[in-house]
């Protein structure tokens, strides 16, 4: 199978190291923003991505990995360019929720978390499960990092190494389409319930890691 070239991954220094979701979360990802946004609209994002050749050649709907974490960058950048950092914040997260809802057809059953028996258990046991489940299915699936830290009162999203901020310099966080995922994936977890979901440190603003943390008790 041949990889997409694109110009937002030729831009890679060669010498680096490169970092790849599976084609199936980049076909997830396009066709979630173009779920929240249009067809012309994802055309022209991935023209400002520097990434035209997915328009006509989406990725394939497989677990080879192939999709660039540039790409996904890039696409981050183009969303606060052609939206603003307000109304592009906005539509990242809405982008975020739509690609849980098409993810968990594909994933769920891999991540143990369309069971009966864990649909079955208390709210605390399947915020910590279900968050785990996710996080193993990135590291496992994907060249992200991701480590969670709890407290009584948090769960903390930690990524080493981000797809969404790859090669982006914001002077806030911005990976508003994880921040998005979270919420949707808290939603279907608890059966509807609100939860505080917010981004508090991010590689692109010159943090260590990215940090989303995640309140405990909803907010209904």
């Amino acid at each position: 199978m041949t990889d997409h070239p694109s110009d937002a991954a030729s831009h890679a220094d060669e010498a680096s190291p490169r970092y790849f979701y599976p084609n199936r979360m980049g076909r997830i990802l396009l066709l979630s923003i173009e779920d929240v946004l249009g067809h012309n609209p994802l055309v022209l994002l991935l023209n400002l991505a520097g990434c035209p050749d997915y328009v006509n050649a989406p990725p394939p709907g497989t677990s080879d990995r192939q999709f660039p974490f540039e790409v996904v960058g890039s696409l981050t950048r183009a969303l606060l360019d052609l939206y603003g950092p307000r109304s592009g914040r906005g539509v990242a997260m809405r982008v975020g929720r739509m690609c849980f809802k098409h993810g968990i057809r594909e994933y769920g059953p891999m991540m143990g978390v369309s069971e009966l028996a864990f649909q079955l258990l208390p709210l605390s046991m399947k915020l910590e499960k279900g968050g785990r489940a996710l996080a193993d299915l990135f590291n496992n699936q994907t060249d992200q990092v991701v480590r969670l830290q709890e407290t009584p009162d948090t769960l903390y999203w930690h990524i080493d190494r981000c797809a969404q901020c790859w090669g982006v310099q914001s002077p806030q966080p911005c990976c508003l389409i994880t921040v998005g995922l979270l919420q949707e994936a808290l939603l279907w977890i608890s059966g509807g319930k609100t939860f505080l979901v917010e981004e508090q440190a991010c590689m692109a603003c010159g943090d260590e890691c990215c940090t989303i943390a995640i309140t405990k008790k909803p907010l209904d």
